[in-house]
């Protein structure tokens, strides 16, 4: 923390032991440099991590650049007709003007980026979901046939082991036809015979 007061006569002290106003135009002069590197981190930032740690950094300069203004606002008050001291606050104005811009568009930046990466993420599900609504249709179509197949194919005797060809494509058919059955309840959630909701 650094004091900078102005005598009677008009001379300016800082507490680092400074004397004359080039101490506080020098101690403005790093809050100056501390917003053009955070402009220029905003313009490389990339992604919402970028500009979180952005918005870490600018929230207590916005502080303390408004401490600074108001405090030269009163000391313009102050001393009216000292022009050095207009011309700090002005500057002051400025840094804390462009830090509140800068700190808006960084967290708009921020959210968009978010927004954005969650409705890439809803696609990737959206796309997830599909695929295996597709596979369910597969499952549905076929299942009837595999457990025809299963039941038929076992080693019991059934008393159609010695059927003419057309019993198997009877029972492959009827397996078809049961399948789209399933397929239809499966995309529906409701059989042929009931009535939609």
């Amino acid at each position: 923390m650094i004091f900078f007061w102005r005598q009677p006569d008009g001379t300016w002290k800082a507490s680092t032991g400074g004397r004359g106003i080039q101490s506080l135009i020098k101690h403005i002069k790093l809050y100056s440099s501390e917003e053009e590197a955070l402009n220029q981190q905003y313009a490389e930032a990339e992604n919402a991590e970028d500009y979180f740690a952005l918005l870490e950094t600018i929230a207590p300069l916005r502080l303390e650049t408004q401490n600074l203004h108001s405090t030269l606002q009163a000391a313009r008050e102050g001393i009216p007709l000292d022009r050095e001291i207009v011309d700090l606050r002005d500057w002051a104005h400025e840094l804390e003007r462009s830090l509140n811009l800068l700190y808006e568009n960084a967290k708009n930046a921020m959210d968009f980026t978010i927004a954005q990466r969650g409705e890439e993420q809803a696609q990737l599900s959206l796309k997830a979901v599909e695929s295996g609504h597709r596979l369910n249709i597969l499952a549905a179509i076929f299942f009837p046939l595999t457990a025809l197949a299963s039941v038929f194919g076992m080693n019991l005797k059934s008393g159609l082991e010695n059927s003419e060809i057309a019993t198997f494509w009877s029972i492959f058919f009827l397996g078809g036809v049961a399948g789209f059955f399933v397929l239809n309840w499966v995309i529906r959630g409701q059989w042929f015979w009931e009535d939609d909701p």
